[in-house]
């Protein structure tokens, strides 16, 4: 019960925070967009913040040293909102790949859409694989890096689900390489589910891996066996 109600502290605050940063967001369009990308970020390290106070949820995240500083792609597993906001901090700012009823999200998509997502509509098929590769590839020639959940949706600890392909066929077209991202945000932040358990999430940031001279399957297929082993190691670390 106790934790209940320290999730509803949190998700209220979390909202505040949505509506002053949505608004003040706004003015921001005038500034660069590295500046922009910023001040929008300080939303989400709040929003962290005010996580581990009220839910006394925190985090760890081990493989900093594996960021570069070139563009790269960043793929990560997708447990919850939680990847969401820490991804971004911990990042050079980034594209985010995303479903594009999100930019109709009052308050919440004017934020997101100032951060120049890719946006794409799920229901696209191929023509979606197409936009993103298309799109992808004009921005990390401008240096952008791009995020991209390969699940596609939120998967639950224990389950596997197949990796799409749009995110290697991107890496296979630029050449970029692809840095890996695993945690156990799922854990802690369910899908569905109220209360958030106090505890440490743990997000591993993998060596890039290279993806010039491989097709997409390799790739997709290189990744999606770093991530999973790597999720795995993490969960029997906390059992």
């Amino acid at each position: 019960m106790l934790q209940t109600l320290r999730s509803l502290l949190f998700l209220a605050g979390m909202a505040i925070l949505t509506f002053v940063f949505g608004f003040a967001c706004l003015l921001t369009i005038v500034i660069p967009y590295r500046m922009r990308y910023r001040f929008i970020s300080y939303w989400s390290a709040c929003n962290l913040w005010w996580l581990r106070i009220t839910c006394g949820l925190g985090y760890t995240v081990t493989g900093k040293e594996n960021i570069p500083n070139h563009p790269c792609i960043v793929m990560s597993n997708h447990q919850s909102a939680w990847e969401t906001m820490a991804l971004g901090p911990i990042f050079p700012p980034l594209i985010w790949v995303v479903k594009r009823e999100l930019l109709f999200v009052p308050i919440f998509g004017w934020g997101l859409a100032l951060t120049h997502p890719i946006a794409l509509n799920r229901g696209a098929g191929r023509k979606a694989v197409g936009q993103l590769v298309e799109q992808g590839v004009k921005k990390i020639k401008k240096g952008h890096w791009i995020l991209i959940f390969p699940e596609g949706t939120r998967t639950p600890p224990g389950t596997k689900r197949k990796f799409k392909i749009g995110g290697a066929m991107l890496a296979e077209k630029s050449g970029a390489p692809i840095i890996p991202v695993a945690h156990n945000s799922g854990n802690f932040w369910a899908r569905r589910q109220l209360a958030k358990s106090p505890g440490t999430i743990q997000m591993v940031i993998g060596p890039a891996i290279t993806t010039a001279g491989k097709t997409a399957n390799q790739i997709n297929q290189e990744v999606y066996t770093w991530i999973s082993t790597q999720r795995d190691v993490i969960e029997t670390k906390r059992s």
